[in-house]
């Protein structure tokens, strides 16, 4: 579990391919190796992950095939900046909201326009999350915690300020790229009940049913 506070930008130092659609990846890191131990989780642009070798520079992970595939790792190359955050602790301050780490889809920045000291971007997404989309709730973008400020047109905007476009990827991106995108998690319980979880209507959280309870 994460909170979508990134902690430190990374560097993808290498990129092994290990099978057709499998690679090792070598991120460069300075904070977050001050704690760290073999089989940690760590998210990588939003993308939960497990360390399976450090050093005091950097670390590695494995990722498997269907997370490249679905993910915006795909497209990374040696060079590029990640936002890292380490599991979140149990006797700190929560600062953002909760984050899985496991990635819904990608969104593409369509817009990117300063406005004053912030900078908004437009991500266009599949139109099947937008039940998920609500203005003024949670998303995670490459695995930064932000607050929807509009749904339109099967898109989201977002709005960074200063503080966050200096200490995370995203004031790095550009119109074109490609970003990881997690939906608020008690959005998509919420919907998982309301769509029930067999063929059988009687099992699903409805209206009918909230009536016949007492909630409505």
């Amino acid at each position: 579990m994460f909170t979508g506070i990134i902690e430190e930008k990374g560097k993808l130092l290498v990129k092994k391919r290990v099978s057709e659609h499998a690679f090792t990846l070598t991120i460069k890191a300075k904070h977050i190796l001050g704690d760290m131990n073999i089989g940690d989780s760590i998210a990588i642009n939003g993308i939960c992950l497990t360390v399976t070798r450090f050093s005091n520079e950097s670390f590695e992970v494995d990722v498997m095939p269907e997370t490249m595939k679905a993910t915006s790792l795909v497209d990374i190359q040696v060079g590029d900046s990640l936002n890292l955050e380490r599991a979140m602790a149990a006797n700190g301050r929560f600062g953002g909201h909760f984050v899985s780490g496991h990635v819904d889809t990608t969104g593409q920045i369509v817009q990117k326009s300063p406005q004053e000291n912030a900078i908004y971007y437009k991500i266009k997404l599949s139109d099947q999350y937008n039940s998920l989309l609500l203005p003024k709730g949670s998303i995670a973008v490459d695995g930064v915690s932000l607050t929807i400020f509009g749904v339109e047109d099967n898109t989201v905007t977002i709005s960074i300020i200063p503080h966050t476009a200096e200490h995370t990827t995203i004031g790095e991106k550009a119109v074109g790229d490609l970003v990881n995108i997690e939906c608020d998690m008690l959005a998509k319980h919420v919907q998982h009940l309301m769509n029930g979880v067999g063929k059988d209507s009687d099992s699903r959280l409805n209206q009918a049913f909230l009536q016949q309870n007492g909630f409505l």
